[in-house]
């Protein structure tokens, strides 16, 4: 699969969010990393074949009074003419997938319902959502990060787990997926520990995969269980 990761900020390199997703980048995948407002002007062609050849688009942004920066919606009115995305009825966006990874200022609970800020993270984007469904692309769940200078060493640890596995893991996020996913790329993490590490690594993988043998039995177990009640 081909993630493509388009980021909009207007001061990269002051962002320490953006540069810890830059470094979060899982390593051996095919990952296409682009900063929007670094490039001078837009290569329209360039653009859009790169969107042709992805599988996942990924929009990543700071929330800018409840919308994307100015320099994706600059990219948005160049790159996404009508003719490209539907106006010649060929629709080459069709059936990719199109991810939003955006950071806020605010705790996730002001954008719920009744929160501080009165909208949701969902209504907030919704004119994004409104560009997939006219692609006819797949929408995937926003990845929402909040208040990153306050996260602590574990939080930070367990979103670069999260981020990876929404740039490749499969969808639908189930949990078959996730240990599909994870059974996947163990074995290079344990590669990537210290030598004294790496014993307990092993332990950490076969432990893993005895309960996801576990898990499978218990599963096929509750199917025989639904198809007798069935019958």
């Amino acid at each position: 699969m081909t993630t493509l990761v388009l980021v909009s900020h207007p001061h990269l390199a002051d962002s320490t969010s953006q540069q810890f997703l830059k470094a979060s980048l899982p390593a051996n995948e095919d990952i296409i990393w682009e900063h929007i407002e670094s490039q001078p002007t837009l290569d329209v062609a360039k653009e859009q074949d790169q969107l042709r050849h992805a599988d996942r688009i990924i929009l990543q942004f700071p929330l800018y009074w409840y919308a994307a920066p100015a320099g994706l919606k600059q990219w948005e009115d160049t790159v996404l003419t009508r003719t490209f995305v539907y106006g010649d009825h060929r629709y080459p966006l069709a059936d990719k997938e199109l991810g939003i990874v955006v950071t806020t200022g605010m705790p996730g609970k002001a954008f719920q319902r009744g929160g501080a800020e009165q909208i949701t993270l969902d209504a907030a984007l919704a004119p994004l959502a409104a560009v997939a469904e006219r692609a006819k692309m797949t929408w995937l769940p926003i990845f929402a990060i909040h208040q990153f200078a306050y996260l602590e060493e574990p939080e930070k640890l367990q979103l670069v787990v999260d981020y990876q596995r929404y740039l490749t893991q499969e969808q639908p996020d189930s949990l078959g997926d996730r240990q599909a996913w994870f059974a996947q790329r163990l074995p290079e993490m344990i590669k990537q520990l210290p030598p004294e590490q790496q014993a307990t690594g092993r332990l950490i993988e076969a432990e893993f995969s005895q309960q996801k043998d576990d898990i499978d039995a218990l599963a096929d177990t509750l199917s025989l269980i639904k198809e007798q009640e069935d019958d």
